[in-house]
């Protein structure tokens, strides 16, 4: 029961949900950069929500399964082909064993999520079984995957037998995931955000710039944060601040007043101001985000942020009822 990287691509990584209550120790969150799409692909081929996954970032990545397997992948807008079948995003399919899927691109946005039966099989550390590669551990060693590699996987669940049986014939599923979900790159590059502690320490036309300028996304950028090239935004004073803690979503402003929108990887601490914090709904956007690319900010309110999240548990919870009377 192992899966062989036959090419690893760009970035590959294994990837799971976050690492949570560790961040007092200065260990990062991490975790899949959409996790939405994370808990969506694992439901759809039978693993708990935050199964081990591959976090595909742009390239060629061809791989293949020594059994045979339930995949769903989502992201970016990549080219799928499972032997020479085109697979489309959100889409559950039946790889036979020795059977090669093939990912190419991304034509737009910049992430992929790839949920295989059974989940990777790589060890639980604090909570989590995600790579942090800055830190060296999690995941497969603890770092990106490379070419040729072999890693295990787990046993099927017993709802991803009978939807193996199932699919045993027709080899792909007629029902799929939400568009907004298996393609969140489609979606306009408008973050929307809420005022951060030290808000009111920026200038009025820094502030306005904020949600009337584009900015673009730097080359710079990778699981960490986002860099982000436009006018710079400047504080009032130039007085030092106290480190205070920082999340995933933070736009802070280093030296030089070009933001940083910080990703799952991000410290846990920083010194930096923090104007704005980008809501955790629209952080599987950020995650598409690609060099070069343009994105606005629009302010909206905190009782906003929390209807809108609480719009997207609902809707999952609706997605996984339906998907159960699906398989049936």
């Amino acid at each position: 029961m192992s899966l062989c990287i036959d090419r690893s691509g760009s970035f590959t990584s294994v990837q799971a949900g976050p690492r949570n209550g560790s961040r007092r120790f200065g260990v990062s969150s991490g975790g899949a950069l959409d996790l939405i799409a994370l808990r969506v692909l694992n439901v759809l081929v039978g693993n708990e929500p935050h199964a081990a996954a591959l976090e595909i970032t742009s390239g060629i990545v061809r791989l293949k399964f020594a059994d045979s397997r339930l995949v769903a992948w989502g992201g970016g807008e990549y080219e799928v082909r499972m032997g020479r079948t085109l697979l489309s995003a959100g889409h559950v399919a039946r790889l036979a064993e020795t059977e090669e899927l093939t990912f190419a691109g991304p034509a737009k946005g910049f992430r992929a999520w790839l949920a295989v039966s059974g989940g990777i099989d790589v060890p639980e550390i604090l909570g989590s079984r995600s790579t942090d590669v800055r830190a060296h551990f999690g995941g497969w060693r603890g770092r990106a995957l490379q070419d040729g590699e072999t890693i295990p996987l787990g046993s099927h669940s017993s709802r991803a037998v009978g939807l193996l049986k199932k699919l045993e014939k027709r080899k792909v599923s007629d029902w799929s995931a939400p568009i907004e979900w298996a393609h969140p790159s489609t979606v306009p590059p408008v973050l929307h955000f809420i005022r951060g502690k030290d808000w009111e320490s920026f200038d009025e036309a820094s502030r306005s710039s904020l949600s009337s300028a584009p900015f673009s996304v730097a080359k710079e950028s990778d699981r960490m944060g986002v860099r982000l090239r436009g006018a710079p935004l400047k504080r009032k004073d130039d007085r030092d601040l106290v480190s205070e803690a920082v999340a995933p979503g933070t736009l802070q402003l280093p030296p030089g007043g070009e933001p940083i929108l910080l990703l799952g990887d991000c410290q846990t601490i920083g010194g930096y101001p923090k104007l704005a914090h980008v809501i955790s709904a629209d952080l599987p956007r950020a995650a598409q985000l690609r060099p070069g690319e343009g994105v606005m900010f629009q302010e909206v309110s905190l009782t906003d942020a929390h209807t809108r999240l609480w719009q997207i548990e609902r809707d999952l919870r609706k997605f996984s009822v339906g998907l159960e009377v699906a398989k049936r």
